[in-house]
């Protein structure tokens, strides 16, 4: 299932390019803060309105609790940033945002595209509105369904499922301000649908929470 968000996230870079020509880096600093105490916050219970998501390196500053709780198990941290080449992309193209991949630090087959992740990624270059619904209208697939009465995650947003063989994926991602913020968790396909529900959007938070200026 990774194979299929690199694919949408891939065909959503190309939908943003119009919109983002010459724009080579965020206008964001890099965030240097430590990392928040996890509390574990349901995304139902969670105000996006109020998260300032920034354009910026965030991966850092997401617990070690968060990834244990979404994984449940000790996980590698795979980062890169605006401008990087990475896996994350179809053919290992150059990637437009900041993002970040928690793999179980056991090591997984990675040939057979099943290995459980926890994923979260900002676009570097700013987001329009316009652009955002137009991404959360081609969110749902064949292989990705939307989550019927899925909680927000910014405005506009959209939550999804992909269903495979061995995996299965659920992701949220919406427009925060003019940054586009997607966070996605794939785990057996064995786990009940509302426990991989729950644990993504307490993953999706934990990510919004990173990438987001701290409240005062």
């Amino acid at each position: 299932m990774p194979t299929v968000l690199r694919a949408l996230l891939f065909s959503a870079l190309l939908t943003l390019v119009p919109i983002a020509v010459g724009v080579a880096m965020s206008g964001d600093a890099t965030l240097t803060r430590e990392p928040a105490a996890y509390q574990g916050t349901p995304l139902t219970e969670f105000d996006t309105t109020t998260a300032v998501v920034q354009r910026a390196p965030f991966c850092d500053l997401v617990p070690d609790a968060a990834v244990q709780e979404a994984l449940e198990e000790e996980a590698t941290l795979a980062a890169y940033d605006n401008g990087e080449q990475s896996d994350a992309f179809p053919g290992g193209d150059v990637a437009h945002e900041y993002g970040c991949r928690f793999s179980p630090s056991e090591a997984t087959d990675a040939d057979t595209g099943t290995a459980v992740e926890a994923r979260g990624w900002v676009f570097a270059p700013p987001v329009t509105a316009e652009a955002a619904q137009r991404m959360v209208e081609a969110s749902a697939t064949e292989a990705c369904a939307a989550l019927p009465g899925a909680p927000a995650y910014g405005a506009p947003s959209t939550g999804v499922l992909c269903a495979g063989d061995d995996t299965q994926t659920v992701s949220f991602r919406g427009l925060f301000g003019d940054a586009w913020l997607a966070c996605s968790l794939t785990l057996p396909a064995g786990v009940p649908q509302d426990e991989l529900v729950d644990r993504a959007g307490r993953w999706c938070v934990a990510v919004a929470q990173a990438a987001s200026v701290p409240l005062t």
